[in-house]
């Protein structure tokens, strides 16, 4: 079974406008993100975008892109897409969101396992403390006994009335074999989805699978300026190197 990783980038980002071609160290951050999957064990590498100058971008230095419609409804909508324009139909795929320009290559390689070991949809989840669990942009996850997911919330979830709570974060890097990612998109949203506006609950509650690895690898992802500004601010201190 071949990996591919797909990088889906957007131009009109609502809280960050033109957030893929932003400059890190110099550097688009789209391109950066394609180069931190470059170095994973994937065999291809693509970037699924609606707009010329991503795809310019990223192809100038040597990444596949392909062109994808700008009104797709979210990332995996695009994901798909950009396989069947690249002619994709078969193994695993991997979806790594195009704003996380500090995503480990062994992340990449432990949602791929996940698919290469019979999962259907991958992902990963990592430890957090009591007080980050409480925060809603935190999205957190409860497993049962074999790291299969039952449940994903913004709510600070389990909830703690022992004291011995154990809480999770999901990490936003998805992996499918291509047959569930086709499947996956055609349901319209349910009212788990609607209700905490997470796209995964819907494939919760449409019987699906989805299986989380453990990780001690944290990413930074890059939603609004602000966050941009305080990454700046930690490659200058040496929080984060390049």
């Amino acid at each position: 079974m071949k990996t591919t990783v797909v990088i889906p980038a957007r131009m009109a980002s609502t809280r960050f406008p033109g957030k893929p071609l932003a400059l890190i160290g110099g550097v688009p951050m789209v391109v950066r993100v394609a180069r931190q999957a470059a170095h994973s064990l994937a065999d291809r590498v693509l970037i699924a975008t609606d707009h010329l100058d991503i795809a310019h971008a990223v192809r100038q230095v040597g990444f596949e892109a392909v062109m994808t419609e700008p009104d797709l409804p979210s990332g995996t909508d695009r994901c798909l897409a950009a396989c069947r324009v690249a002619g994709i139909s078969s193994g695993a795929i991997i979806n790594v969101q195009g704003d996380e320009p500090f995503i480990h290559p062994e992340q990449i390689n432990a949602v791929a396992a996940l698919i290469h070991s019979g999962a259907t949809i991958g992902t990963l989840v990592i430890a957090i403390d009591k007080a980050t669990a409480q925060d809603p942009n935190k999205v957190k996850t409860v497993t049962d006994a074999s790291g299969r997911a039952l449940y994903f919330s913004r709510a600070a979830v389990p909830y703690d009335r022992s004291g011995d709570a154990r809480y999770l974060k999901h990490l936003g890097i998805y992996g499918f074999d291509f047959d569930t990612l086709a499947q996956i998109t055609a349901p319209s949203a349910g009212i788990l989805e609607k209700t905490e506006s997470l796209e995964q609950l819907r494939w919760l509650e449409n019987g699906h699978a989805i299986h989380t690895a453990l990780t001690t690898l944290e990413s930074t992802a890059v939603d609004t300026p602000e966050d941009l500004r305080k990454i700046e601010e930690m490659l200058r201190s040496g929080i984060l190197k390049l």
